[in-house]
């Protein structure tokens, strides 16, 4: 009876925690005001900030230890912030709050909305096993729903509207799903025997062209298209290894969607007027953080901070398990996503003054433009 109480208190907070400003403190290289008016946010659970509290579900993290360092859960797949929280903060923004949130009406939803759902992926199948999720498509749809209703009543006119659209950030960080929660599970899901790798890299890129051209048809006009990081070095896959290291097999099926999604960027920014897209490079500099991880602080790069069986990759993240105390030294947070210190670094060296790991430009200067 007393462990059915603690949950349920649990269940509770979690639905509160999302509305608080949980990112407060200054970073080096971010913006002291506003440097774009909004940042509008699509993807999956690595940026996943509670969207998925409110759905029916498998794919949560609306429980403790999951939030520890930042006040309790908050639907954020991590002990702390996600990059994207991290990233409003260099572009001068406050906390963005999930589509779903009792807070995303009204004036709060000027600075953007984040529409991104653990287990979501860029085909609609994708995650389905997990039960709700909002795909890519239902989110554009999420997303034409606040344009159609939300927003045009804090303007004075659709000319005013579009240049705030034009001027706003839009970010697309999805895929993995589509391999770790499709592809790669031939038990669930067809597209393995249907497609090699490259064929459904090309599978995957053709129907994210259609859906960010949906998006650019709505009024969006500055994107950054994130890389997926290497699957096969996630505890998921070295609970799975032979020799603890990093699956190859899995990650040589993320570079062709790699270099297809730089070649997308280059694409779209010449067929479609008046945009510009920015690619963010996750892939090398999650590479080198498991390789070397004392480059980066950390010393724990091949075990889940919080995870159960081999590098705790067999059974992720559990209610109320006791994670590991020094988590700032370790890459993962749990079996398939890292740590609030990794999101930290991707944030500063994507959205940051000073960020290298994005092509032609940063998202920063992007969100001056």
């Amino acid at each position: 009876m007393e462990k059915t109480r603690v949950i349920f208190a649990v269940t509770l907070l979690c639905l509160l925690l999302p509305e608080l400003n949980v990112v407060t403190n200054a970073q080096d290289g971010a913006a002291t005001e506003p440097i774009t008016p909004a940042l509008f946010i699509f993807g999956d659970s690595l940026i996943d900030n509670g969207n998925n509290n409110y759905l029916f579900t498998a794919a949560k993290a609306n429980y403790f230890p999951y939030g520890i360092d930042t006040g309790g859960p908050s639907g954020r797949f991590s002990n702390g912030l996600t990059v994207v929280d991290y990233g409003a903060r260099y572009l001068g923004l406050p906390y963005i709050p999930p589509f779903f949130s009792i807070t995303s009406f009204g004036k709060n939803i000027l600075r953007g909305i984040n529409y991104a759902s653990a287990a979501a992926g860029i085909l609609d199948e994708t995650g389905r096993h997990y039960g709700q999720r909002t795909s890519l498509n239902g989110q554009i749809s999420q997303f034409q729903e606040t344009l159609s209703l939300k927003l045009p009543p804090l303007f004075q006119n659709q000319n005013e509207l579009s240049q705030y659209l034009a001027k706003s950030v839009f970010l697309i960080d999805i895929g993995g799903n589509d391999y770790l929660n499709n592809y790669l599970q031939p038990q669930r899901y067809d597209s393995s025997r249907i497609y090699d790798g490259e064929s459904y890299a090309d599978l995957l890129m053709n129907t994210l062209t259609s859906q960010i051209t949906r998006l650019y048809n709505l009024g969006a006009r500055k994107m950054v298209l994130v890389g997926s990081g290497p699957l096969g070095c996630i505890p998921s896959f070295l609970s799975k290894s032979r020799d603890n290291g990093c699956v190859e097999s899995v990650n040589n099926l993320i570079i062709p969607f790699n270099s297809r999604l730089i070649q997308m960027t280059n694409t779209l920014n010449q067929s479609l007027p008046g945009s510009y897209f920015v690619y963010q490079n996750i892939y090398d500099l999650f590479s080198d953080m498991t390789h070397n991880p004392s480059k980066y602080g950390f010393s724990e790069a091949t075990k889940a901070c919080c995870g159960n069986g081999r590098a705790g990759g067999e059974v992720t993240c559990l209610p109320l398990q006791q994670p590991c105390p020094d988590r700032n030294k370790y890459v993962f947070w749990d079996s398939f996503h890292p740590t609030q210190a990794v999101n930290a670094i991707i944030a500063r060296r994507g959205y940051s003054q000073y960020a290298t790991d994005c092509i032609p430009i940063s998202i920063y200067q992007l969100a001056q433009l």
